[in-house]
This record gives structure tokens, C-alpha cells and sequence, in this order.
């Protein structure tokens, strides 16, 4: 487990370069000055940046392959997380942060601009209305409940996508009801950042359901 914000920005570190450590700590810093004005993390996890959201966060790269092809679709991006986070990570990386709600797009867009993120688009709107492409990894954090997640990304779905679902304590639950068909495909993994949590992680094409 990852403990300690000075541990933590060590395991990240394993997935950047310095550029992309610097980019991390101006977000802290953005990231506390506009929790002043609008709630996007509590307040108590400020203190705790680099493991409750960086890290927490990176962690997702440990079950993406490197050479995994098409677009990084976040979804439900919200404060960034892990979307921005993982764009500041991999600049070589396409990533798609889709988010519905205005505050959010504005705090994500500044953030895109300030951080010079030319690798990440933002989607303003919900899900239902974003077109259609191949993602080569699907990531969530507190989006839907998993078969809605599911259901409601599947048409961005290929065989080759990788999914990355960070669930919390309701992991196994969630994988254990879905369809057989579903269930197949996913297992879960341990967070490195909560003893309590688990990230739901899997590969291949879910059905669209009628």
C-alpha cells in the first residue's frame, strides 16, 4: 500500500518524467486555490493530494498495457481525476475527458490550457450525446453504477479495449451481477491507496444492450 504523500509522489514518479511531476504540483496547487470557490474534492483530501487523487490515479497505467492503441475516454471526468491526471502523466497519450457539468468543463478547460495539455480534448456533455469512436482504454471514477457504466459506453467499446474502473469496497460486488456474459470479462484488483477499494479491470467488447 501507498502511504504518505512523499510515497506517493515517488510511485508516480515512475510513470513520468520531471515535466510531468511539475505539471502534478501546479494542479495541487489550482486544485486548492478553486476548492475555496466550487467543491470538486473535500476538503479534508487536500491534505492527501498526491495519494488520494494523483496516485490513485496513476495507479490505473499498472493494467494498461504501454503500446495500447486509440484514445484514453474518461468518463464522468468531474475534477480530473483520473483523466487530467493521466494526460499531465503521458503528453503521448490522446485522452478524452467526458463531463457534463458546466463548472466542471470550465475548471477542466483552464486546467488543459494552464497545464499545456495538447494531448486532452474535453467533451462537454453527457455520454449519451458524444460520438462514437474506439477507445483503446475506458476509465471511471464515481461515475455510474458498473452494469450502467457499462451499458452506457459499450458503443465506444472494441475488442481490444482495455477498462480500468476504480469501484471502491463495491468491486466484486458490482462485477458479480452482471450478466454472464459481462461478468466473464472483468476481475478485480486491490488499489494501492485504499486498503478498502478495488479496481474493477478488464478487456474486450461489452454488448449493446436493446
Amino acid at each position: 500500500m501507498i502511504e504518505g504523500e512523499a510515497q506517493a509522489r515517488e510511485y508516480v514518479g515512475k510513470f513520468t518524467t520531471d515535466e510531468g511531476l511539475a505539471r502534478l504540483d501546479r494542479l495541487a496547487a489550482a486544485l486548492s486555490a478553486e476548492n475555496e470557490s466550487q467543491n470538486l474534492v473535500s476538503k479534508a483530501s487536500l491534505a492527501q493530494v498526491w495519494v488520494r487523487h494523483f496516485a490513485d490515479s496513476a495507479q490505473l497505467l499498472e493494467h494498461v498495457p504501454r503500446e495500447t492503441h486509440g484514445p484514453w475516454l474518461d468518463l464522468g471526468s468531474g475534477a480530473g481525476f483520473p483523466g487530467l491526471v493521466l494526460a499531465a502523466l503521458r503528453p503521448d497519450t490522446k485522452v478524452i475527458l467526458i463531463e457534463s457539468r458546466k463548472l466542471r468543463i470550465d475548471w477542466l478547460s483552464t486546467m488543459k490550457a494552464e497545464l499545456g495539455l495538447t494531448n486532452c480534448v474535453i467533451e462537454g456533455q453527457k455520454l449519451q450525446n458524444v460520438e462514437a469512436c474506439e477507445a483503446g482504454i475506458i476509465s471511471a471514477r464515481a461515475f455510474a453504477p458498473l452494469a450502467t457504466l457499462l451499458r452506457l459506453s459499450a458503443r465506444f467499446s472494441t475488442a481490444r479495449t482495455h477498462w480500468v474502473l476504480p469501484k471502491g469496497r463495491s468491486a466484486a460486488q458490482e462485477v458479480r451481477e452482471l450478466p454472464k456474459s459481462d461478468r466473464q470479462m472483468f476481475h478485480v484488483e486491490q488499489s494501492l491507496t485504499d486498503a478498502d477499494a478495488g479496481i474493477v479491470v478488464g478487456k474486450g467488447k461489452v454488448r449493446e444492450k436493446a
